[in-house]
Parts: C-alpha cells; structure tokens; sequence
C-alpha cells in the first residue's frame, strides 16, 4: 500500500489521484463502448465525460467537506482545494456529474433518461476503480475489527492516525467489489425489455443499498441522527425514491404501449 508512486524532483505523485484519474477515463471509454453499441450519442461521450468527471471531482469533494469533516476544515479553509490528500465523498460526486450531464443533454437535445440509461453501467464501475484510490490513500476506512482479522494501515494514513495498529474492516475493499457486482447486474438488465431509466433507477437503488449497510463497518466518521451515518440517510432516500420512480417508469411504459395498441 503507497500513497505515493514515485517523485518527480520534489513533486509526488500519488496513488489517489493516479486511480481516481484512471476511474475516470475508464468509465468514459466503458460509456462510449456502450453508447457506441446502442447506436446513439457516442460522439458526446468524450466531452461529457470531461465535464461530468471535473464536476464529480468538485461535488465529492464540496460533498466530503460539508457533511463528513467540517469541524476540521472550517478550521483550515485554505485546505479545501486539497484533493490530492484525499476525502472525496461518491455521494456528493455522482450528485454533481449526474447535474452536469443533465445540463449537457438538455443544451444537446439529447434524451437524458435514454442516455443515463446506456452509460449507467459506466459510472458504478468508476466508483469501483475509485475505491482502489482510498485504499491506497488509506480513507474510507472501516472501525476495528475487534480480532485479529483485517487491514492494517501504514502509520502515514489517516486510518492509522484514527486507529492506531489495530486491523479494520475492509469497508472501502467491499464496496469496490459490490460495486462490480452491480455493474455486472445492470449489463444484464438492460439486456432484458424495460422502461427507460429504470436501469439507472436500478444503479441507484442497489448503489445506495450497498452503502447503506456498508456505512455500519465504516469508521472514519461518526453518526448523525437515529444512530445513522449522513450516507445513510442519504441512500434511505434514494433508495425510496429510486423504488417508487422505478414502478412509476414500468407502468407509464405499459399504459403508453396500451394506448398504442
């Protein structure tokens, strides 16, 4: 586990932002393969990918500050644009790219459910190659274990200063794995007949469940209400939301083949 790669001069260069870059422009070229096979808006996928991927960057990051360590940066506010020391929260990023690609869609006149839809198996895997990234940088930690199972993290990481020598919970390690599974689930959905946007209801539905129980081994920060952490709440929403919308895309695409038949 490095956090950092090698040097250049006295210029590091860090596992995190390595990954995450590499997260980024494989969910890009998966996207355009997937665009590309369904025939539509391929050519779109490279610029978008551009905006989508600086505004994930800008809300993961907004998103990590805000709700998980505002104590601290309110206290070092001139470290916010630090992203390179790691704190991004997925959350706050799908948040922010899903907003940009909405607004790119709409100025391009480009069916933003059909399109969500195609790329969606994209985005989950890009979360995964990103989780890589906080492994390596040593956040998105889980609590101790208790036993003498788990990760032990080096003494320059944030998980280390947090907990010492003790082994935790692999939590970022099984969210990455969780999140191929999803991936694998959404390419085999959207092989089958469904409404449109039901499969990106679909990634966000089982994204947030993932999360939600995942956030219970999480331990780099403390809860908010109801002993739920703020990620929690957030994918209670979600997944309610994601249920709902997901039944309401069925029966508006059922009622709308009834009346053309």
């Amino acid at each position: 586990m490095y956090q950092y790669l090698f040097f250049i001069g006295d210029f590091p260069i860090r596992a995190y932002g390595l990954i995450l870059s590499l997260s980024i422009i494989l969910a890009t070229g998966t996207a355009y393969f997937l665009a590309k096979q369904d025939g539509r808006w391929h050519d779109h996928i490279p610029d978008m990918g551009i905006y989508c991927g600086l505004a994930g960057i800008v809300g993961a990051r907004l998103w990590d500050v805000f709700f998980f360590d505002w104590d601290y940066y309110s206290n070092h506010l001139l470290e916010i644009p630090f992203v390179w020391q790691g704190g991004m929260a997925i959350q706050g990023g799908v948040l922010f790219g899903v907003i940009a690609g909405y607004i790119y869609t709409k100025r391009h006149n480009i069916d933003t459910w059909a399109l969500a839809d195609i790329i969606a198996p994209a985005i989950i895997l890009g979360q995964a190659i990103g989780r890589s990234a906080n492994l390596l940088n040593g956040d998105a930690f889980g609590h101790p274990t208790g036993g003498p199972f788990g990760i032990i993290y080096p003494a320059s990481t944030l998980a280390y200063q947090v907990y010492g020598n003790q082994p935790l919970w692999p939590a970022e390690v099984w969210e990455g794995q969780l999140d191929v599974i999803i991936f694998a689930i959404l390419l085999i959905f959207r092989s089958t007949s469904h409404a449109k946007g039901q499969v990106f209801i679909l990634y966000a539905v089982l994204y947030s469940l993932a999360r939600f129980f995942l956030e219970f081994l999480r331990g780099d920060y403390g809860t908010l209400m109801l002993g739920l952490k703020s990620a929690q709440l957030t994918s209670l929403a979600v997944i309610i939301i994601g249920l709902i919308l997901f039944v309401w895309c069925g029966l508006r695409s059922k009622n709308n083949k009834n009346k053309a038949t």
